[in-house]
């Protein structure tokens, strides 16, 4: 079981990243805040001092087609925020 299944990268958590040393990750919902830790140490050779998840449910949708209504879902996912400690930084575009 893979615990981080890809890292968030958009405007907002960039930001988040420069600031506040804080990144996000996409992760599998069975696993726990110390898992997730531990994966990221590992993963990343930082030293995490925090992580806060989220859970987000699937969002349905409807629509009116002429063979009748259509249903359909999105998939849901957990993600993490971690903080890294000062000095410490993740940088996902290094080509290693």
């Amino acid at each position: 079981m893979s615990v981080l299944i890809k890292p968030i990268i958009t405007e907002k958590m960039t930001a988040e990243s420069e600031l506040n040393n804080r990144y996000g990750f996409l992760v599998d919902p069975r696993v726990n805040k110390i898992q997730i830790k531990e994966a990221v140490e590992a993963t990343y050779g930082v030293s995490v001092e925090k992580v806060r998840t989220m859970n987000y449910g699937p969002s349905r949708k409807s629509r009116y087609t002429k063979t009748g209504v259509q249903h359909g879902k999105s998939n849901a996912y957990k993600k993490a925020i971690v903080d890294i400690a000062e000095g410490d930084i993740i940088d996902f575009y290094s080509n290693l």
